[in-house]
């Protein structure tokens, strides 16, 4: 297959580097990240997985790996995959270096970070995207996929021509027309990732467990409150409608397991980006998660002091871990919604 065009992961975590590993088997693909992943790969190389058995492994010569934002001039099309908290810092590289004809597929967690990118690169196409599944990182170089769901971005004529291509490397992009919707449906799910941090325990148990769920419910409650409020509505990205999902996640573990199956279709070491940004002492997305439902609701008059509590916790956990109980975590999370009404 005849490359569509030059395509740049910008942002060479976890995400990025799955990602453009992926592609990279069928198409050119430029890196760019840090000089500390740039290290990691040079003594480990990258070996990717999936939890389907899928295997790769590239060397760090395999790899057109730059840390310069000037590596992304000449891009048709630049994935982004950096964590929120830096989303400033890119749009301004970005602004810099950009031909005018580069589209640009924000893959980032969020409801705000696409529009951030778009203040900063007035003159391109800015579109959003959303990565369903997870990537852990077990050690430098050495990611997997725990978890599945197919890659979605807003629907535009210049994608097109990248879907065979993206269908090839084994990541199927849906062009959607409702981008914002899915960004709501995605954070639902990604409220549990400070959930998760805090549990200590790999996704798959921690949801098995209905005092887990039962903290989730509560702060996708209090989103889909905000959501309703400032008439947003939230697309449908599993069987049930997202304003089940709290209901669901509070259902005894074996009937959960009978009419929500594919909530723990995931690999049983997958952990949450959050789990592994505490574990490594990186800064977190909670104020670009939680934060933003924070912030919605308070736009509209109402609180959101549950995720508010999660924000604080993930924020004492940067500094001292300190692993919760469910029941635990739930009492406090249930307080913070008593004080609030």
């Amino acid at each position: 297959m005849s490359p569509p065009g030059r395509i740049v992961i910008y942002g060479a975590g976890n995400i990025g580097l799955y990602l453009g590993g992926r592609l990279l088997e069928h198409t050119p693909v430029r890196f760019v990240g840090r000089p500390a992943t740039a290290n990691a790969l040079t003594e480990n190389g990258l070996h990717l997985s999936d939890w389907h058995g899928w295997k790769r492994h590239l060397r760090m010569d395999q790899l057109d790996f730059h840390t310069s934002p000037e590596a992304a001039a000449d891009a048709d099309l630049v994935l982004v995959c950096v964590k929120s908290s830096a989303t400033a810092t890119v749009a301004h590289e970005l602004s810099r270096v950009l031909a005018a004809h580069s589209i640009v597929v924000n893959f980032q967690n969020g409801l705000e970070n696409a529009n951030r990118l778009r203040e900063a690169l007035p003159q391109h196409t800015v579109l959003a995207g959303m990565v369903p599944f997870n990537v852990l990182q077990h050690s430098p170089g050495v990611l997997h996929q725990g978890s599945g769901g197919e890659l979605m971005a807003a629907g535009h004529p210049a994608l097109h021509a990248y879907l065979p291509l993206f269908a090839q490397a084994g990541l199927p992009l849906r062009l959607r027309s409702d981008m914002d919707a899915v960004l709501r449906a995605k954070l639902l799910f990604n409220l549990n990732n400070a959930i998760n941090a805090l549990s200590d325990l790999p996704l798959k148990q921690e949801l098995s467990m209905r005092d887990w769920r039962r903290c989730l419910a509560i702060v996708q409650r209090e989103a889909l409150d905000a959501f309703q409020a400032a008439a947003m509505p939230v697309a449908r990205l599993t069987p049930l409608p997202a304003a089940w999902l709290p209901r669901a996640l509070e259902l005894p573990d074996a009937l959960f397991l009978k009419l929500a199956p594919r909530m723990l279709a995931i690999d049983p070491q997958a952990r949450s980006s959050t789990w592994e940004d505490l574990r490594a002492g990186r800064a977190t997305e909670v104020d670009a998660l939680h934060g933003a439902v924070v912030r919605l609701a308070a736009l509209h008059g109402l609180r959101a002091d549950a995720n508010a509590c999660l924000q604080e916790l993930i924020r004492d956990a940067e500094n001292k871990r300190t692993p919760w109980t469910a029941q635990a975590l739930l009492a406090r999370l249930r307080s913070a919604r008593r004080h609030a009404t």
